[in-house]
């Protein structure tokens, strides 16, 4: 009943067990020729096939080559350049250039392409998926405003496995759409936009280049602010090392940058500030308030290294600046005004500054 019968005979289950472990292999029947052919066969990638994708309202407006990018991670930007030129990919059946913008309703074409095996992002913890919905200090259908916390990296990247849009989608993995409005340093705490629908990420980064968003930091910088330097408008250049790092540089072949400066408390080494943004260069108030001779506290990268020691030695264990306030238009046309607190490490540091 239990057993099973080999050339007329009945073995139960202990004994089938015995035969499989002690009886010899037999030598494959596979011909030498065969096994060559078998061998020299690529093998193919599972689910590599060519897909056909209807574009939707809200993924409208996008250039075909960043849609490309966002459909196939892990594709170098040059393979998704090749296949449009070489006509692989088709929109409406046509082939198209990488700067066409796709329409509600084309059909894209995608190819089949083989994308690299990466590992998996790092998952993050219960205690930081908790500690970001706790962060969120404004949420609609259509975008929130979440309060980043300091170390935490935007978004992942060279040597960051993990960023807080990755994470965020972790907590919400019925979201299909989220993205980052804009960006904060890994060292920067504060006010940070993420879209939830494609239409919105369009609209508000729309509003960032046309400098309609109201950006408002609290920072402290190092020594005595200039008396009377409530504007500084140089330009900034920035360069990427091949590690990856970025650096920015005052240069007159930069982009135009202008930053505002309002002294909120002086203090024996150091001074409060208000600061608010005309344009968003990368690093931009660091660089600028190292231009004016007094750089942010704790500033690894643009800072002083012996007035970073003292700060430490008083307790400031990260750099001194924080998106405070954001006023901005919503998609729909309301006006949207959002306030993060100065972290307690920040403000309890202060005190001892008295």
């Amino acid at each position: 009943m239990f057993g099973k019968r080999i050339a007329g005979r009945m073995f139960s289950a202990l004994d089938m067990t015995f035969l499989m472990k002690n009886t010899p292999e037999r030598p494959s029947q596979t011909k030498p020729s065969q096994a060559k052919a078998l061998k020299s066969q690529p093998q193919q990638s599972k689910g590599v096939a060519v897909k056909f994708v209807d574009i939707t309202d809200d993924q409208a407006g996008q250039r075909v080559d960043n849609f490309l990018l966002s459909k196939l991670k892990g594709v170098p930007k040059s393979r998704i350049y090749r296949i449009l030129r070489k006509g692989e990919v088709r929109v409406n059946k046509s082939r198209v250039k990488p700067e066409y913008k796709l329409a509600p309703g084309d059909k894209v074409r995608i190819p089949p392409v083989r994308v690299a095996e990466r590992e998996a992002p790092a998952a993050p913890g219960l205690k930081l998926q908790k500690l970001l919905e706790q962060s969120i200090i404004y949420e609609d259908p259509l975008l929130l405003v979440i309060n980043k916390p300091v170390g935490l990296a935007a978004h992942g990247g060279s040597g960051v496995n993990l960023g807080l849009i990755e994470a965020l989608r972790t907590t919400r993995p019925k979201q299909s759409f989220l993205e980052l409005v804009h960006r904060l340093d890994r060292e920067t705490s504060g006010c940070l936009i993420v879209a939830k629908k494609r239409s919105a990420l369009r609209f508000l980064q729309d509003e960032m280049r046309g400098r309609r968003v109201g950006k408002v930091y609290q920072a402290l910088a190092s020594g005595r602010w200039p008396q009377g330097m409530k504007n500084i408008n140089v330009p900034l250049l920035r360069n990427e090392l091949k590690s990856g790092e970025r650096i920015v540089k005052v240069n007159p072949e930069g982009k135009p940058a202008v930053t505002h400066f309002t002294v909120l408390q002086r203090f024996d080494k150091a001074t409060l500030l208000e600061v608010t943004l005309e344009t968003g260069r990368t690093h931009q108030i660091r660089v600028h308030t190292q231009h004016a001779g007094c750089p942010l506290a704790g500033d690894e990268k643009y800072g002083d290294d012996e007035y970073n020691r003292q700060m430490r030695h008083l307790g400031l264990k990260r750099m001194f600046l924080h998106a405070a306030k954001l006023k901005f238009r919503s998609p729909k046309g309301s006006k949207i005004s959002v306030e993060a607190p100065l972290p307690e490490e920040l403000s309890h540091f202060l005190t001892r500054l008295d």
